[in-house]
């Protein structure tokens, strides 16, 4: 959509022209306005809307756990970091030690799952550097210290918590003696500070483990940091999704025991993660770190229960993902997931009296969890051995608690052949519920507002478990709030809903965008943030059926240079020729001379070799090269492509305006398993068609693609691969309606994601209403972001008193508008 200051004339009648003028002062400059109209149909009865429509997804990414909602304070406490864990990382990773220290790991451990601990000799002192600057402490604020320590004879330890500038809180004293056993202390901050340190002066030879310090307030009491916990629990969420994601079914399904060999990189497995916290297993975090399991599935269930939403754990199926993929074919192994899914929920719901129930309750909480809902799998690419596995454990949760909804999945993108496949097999076997993922650019959920519109009211249900715009701008946060009215407008069908990632500590970053950021002492909501809290808090009971105007779009052929590029692979490309629809030739080259025709505007090395054009550095990602007019049209794009070395295969890019915005066909990507046309707009990339497939070393491709106004056809050594035609507009205007049965509020959500002003006339359509409206706007402009230290995006509350049966708005340009009439 243009976002020239164009005045659009639509569906408004000269009574409604006339209320706008009565009811609002005109514009400054009338040129900058829109002019739509809502009608209401408050006689319809729309889709009831449920309580858990809106939750939150909850990932061990971007150091969600430790170092963010886990309030442990240390890092690294168990000296379990491992080279299995990132490369950089030794048993002493954010320790420093004085005299003489090492690392142990012998049959005088702690525990078994507890491999590695510290031996001091008498004098030596070891240091914690904490997260991000530090260990972050607030004046008069109490914080309580655990060490598991053993010694042959009196070892006594003098702990002190202290920064550059001296003692931040009075040293403490406690004695080791015998075998193993928890020493404890309590510190109060003098001062405040996120640059302390925490140290352990030995005064005699022993062994230390699970050196600990956390804030004596933590959440309702339960080992969660305060501020992170609140801002979730302000979002009043529905559901609470753990524990991921990736994380879920990445690396082995085996156990961590003797008979893996303490295998470090497995799948998440819930056994893992309860009962004492020194007993707990440690693993390898897919995202690059190492996960104590501090924040485990007890943990997990408490704080869902805490902020009054439903948990809905996921569990592996057997079937890795997130580019692994790889199926598992061990029947015994899949049968011990199996039951140890039976095992969880009996370790949720069950009695006090059955085993798992006794083991919640031994960890203090004898009530039942209701754990309603679990997932099994996360974005599997690999649909028709992940649904076999599915099957069986479907199956045997029914058999034995049929009252459970099993959910599964439609692998890791919104549309293609494994989003297809998913599909069709969870219809065919009536499956209750199928989670969707997806990342796409801003235009892209501008353009998808009526996704759901045309799903199968009487098939599965949808969960979204997974989504975002790419990027943290208001832009971002408005596309997603238009999308996110075509939700609740099919509420019958998307059943939940959660933004995804949920937390990322601003120096820890594996993944944007992200809904709420921290670091060690701070923490913000995004922009997205703003626009969720908004839709969280104000959802209604039942959609009330409306309609709205909407906005003109005009679009002209797709125009743009050629590119080429490669994603951690080498490659070789040739006999470049760009011919134009009348047979014009727009460029050729076969690089037997030099490569002066093109333009390098991405990373890696670029050289002609041997007659052909060569990207030579195997680790470089988005290496583009481009060439030609951007003004370029309908045309016929063709090349020879070679890989030569990597992980994926190779880049042909069409339409490219600049860096940010161009299609390409990504043919070997995701880990050399799929080929698709993304297309990039401002940065953010969409998928418009996918195929599973890879490519081969060695091997000369023909690439061709033709270009015709907004239709694509792409030819792979002469056979058509596939098509698609770019014309769907990207709406800026967009708008629901609902009602909250217990206030009688009428709430009507109008999006503005344009940079005019939205002149909008509302025919409630008789609906008994009072004159005023409580009104909550967000606006700023596309580029606003929040940080630490200023809040660009943030609600503003206002009345407006000129409600009526038919009245005139002006919703701000780039702008998210709440009106809560109330009844009459």
């Amino acid at each position: 959509m243009s976002r020239t200051r164009t005045r659009w004339r639509l569906g408004l009648t000269a009574t409604a022209l006339l209320v706008a003028s009565a009811v609002l002062p005109a514009p400054a400059n009338a040129e900058d306005v829109a002019d739509y109209a809502i009608t209401v149909n408050p006689a319809a009865k729309g889709a009831k809307i449920d309580d858990t429509m809106y939750g939150v997804f909850f990932e061990d990414i971007n150091r969600a756990a430790d170092g963010g909602l886990y309030a442990e304070l240390v890092q690294n406490r168990s000296f379990e970091y491992s080279t299995a864990d990132n490369g950089s990382y030794t048993p002493l990773t954010s320790w420093g030690t004085t005299g003489t220290a090492r690392t142990v790991d012998d049959e005088g451990r702690l525990n078994a799952r507890n491999r590695t601990y510290l031996a001091l000799d008498g004098g030596s002192t070891v240091t914690n550097s904490g997260y991000n600057t530090g260990i972050s402490v607030e004046s008069g604020k109490a914080y309580d210290f655990s060490v598991w320590a053993r010694a042959d004879a009196r070892a006594p330890l003098t702990v002190t918590l202290h920064d550059a500038d001296g003692a931040l809180a009075e040293a403490r004293q406690v004695t080791a003696r015998g075998g193993w056993a928890k020493y404890r202390a309590k510190f109060t901050a003098t001062r405040t500070s996120t640059a302390g340190r925490l140290t352990v002066a030995a005064g005699g030879p022993v062994a230390l483990d699970m050196i600990s310090l956390l804030p004596r307030d933590t959440y309702k009491g339960h080992g969660l940091r305060e501020d992170l916990a609140r801002k979730i629990a302000d979002l009043r969420p529905g559901f609470v999704r753990f524990p991921g994601g990736c994380l879920v079914n990445t690396g082995s399904m085996a156990g961590y025991d003797e008979a893996s060999g303490y295998e470090r990189r497995r799948s998440y497995q819930w056994k893992d993660t309860v009962g004492p916290v020194e007993q707990r297993a440690t693993n390898s975090n897919f995202w690059g770190y190492n996960q104590s399991y501090g924040l485990g599935y007890y943990e997990y269930f408490q704080f869902s229960e805490d902020v009054g939403a439903m948990p809905l754990p996921v569990v592996p199926a057997l079937v890795t993902g997130c580019g692994q993929n790889r199926a598992v074919d061990d029947e015994a192994l899949l049968q011990r997931h199996i039951q140890d899914t039976l095992d969880l929920i009996e370790f949720a719901n069950g009695p006090v009296t059955s085993e798992w129930g006794g083991k919640r309750a031994a960890m203090g909480h004898p009530r039942s969890f209701h754990l309603t809902h679990l997932e099994v799998g996360n974005e599997e690419n690999l649909p028709t051995e992940f649904f076999a596995r599915f099957t069986k454990f479907r199956a045997a949760i029914e058999a034995e608690y049929p009252d459970i909804t099993v959910i599964s999945n439609s692998g890791p993108d919104d549309s293609g052949s494994t989003f297809d496949t998913a599909w069709q097999l969870n219809r065919d076997a009536d499956v209750a519920m199928v989670d969707e993922h997806y990342y796409n650019s801003p235009q892209w959920f501008l353009q998808n507002n009526d996704r759901y519109d045309s799903y199968d009211r009487n098939g599965p249900k949808v969960f979204l478990g997974e989504y975002a715009s790419l990027g943290n701008t208001f832009k971002n946060a408005l596309s997603e709030a238009a999308f996110m009215t075509g939700l609740e407008r099919n509420a019958d069908v998307v059943k939940l809903a959660s933004y995804a990632p949920l937390l990322a500590n601003e120096d820890y970053v594996q993944w944007r965008p992200d809904l709420i950021w921290f670091n060690n002492h701070a923490s913000w909501g995004s922009a997205d943030y703003a626009v969720q809290k908004l839709f969280m808090t104000n959802v209604g009971d039942r959609v009330v059926p409306s309609s709205a105007t909407g906005t003109p779009s005009a679009s002209g052929p797709i125009s743009g240079a050629v590119g080429l590029s490669t994603w951690a692979t080498t490659a070789a490309y040739d006999d470049v020729r760009v011919t134009g629809a009348d047979g014009t030739a727009l460029l050729t080259d076969d690089f037997s001379g030099d490569s002066s025709r093109w333009t390098h505007t991405g990373t890696g090395s670029w050289s002609v070799q041997d007659g052909q054009y060569v990207q030579s550095d195997e680790a470089a990602t988005n290496t583009m090269v481009e060439a030609g007019d951007p003004a370029w049209h309908d045309y016929d794009l063709h090349v020879k492509a070679t890989k030569k070395s990597g992980s994926e295969g190779f880049l042909v890019a069409f339409g490219v305006k600049d860096t940010g915005n161009y299609y390409w066909w990504n043919l070997g990507g995701w880990n050399n398993t799929t080929s698709a046309v993304e297309q990039a707009v401002d940065g953010g990339k969409s998928t418009l068609v996918s195929r599973a497939g890879s490519i081969e070393t060695g091997r000369a491709y023909d690439i061709d693609i033709k270009v015709r106004g907004r239709q694509v056809t792409l030819l792979l050594d002469g056979q058509e691969w596939g098509s698609f035609t770019d014309d769907k507009p990207a709406e800026p205007f967009r708008q629901v309606v609902t009602r909250d049965a217990k206030s009688g509020d009428l709430i009507v959500k109008v999006v503005n994601a344009q940079a005019v002003d939205a002149r909008t006339a509302i025919d409630l359509g008789g609906a008994k209403v009072g004159r005023k409206a409580a009104v909550t706007t967000l606006q700023a402009a596309p580029d606003a972001v929040n940080t630490e230290t200023s809040t660009a995006v943030a609600p503003v509350k206002s009345t407006f008193e000129g409600v009526a049966d038919t009245f005139t708005y002006t919703f701000p340009a780039n702008s998210v508008t709440f009106l809560r009439i109330g009844k009459r």
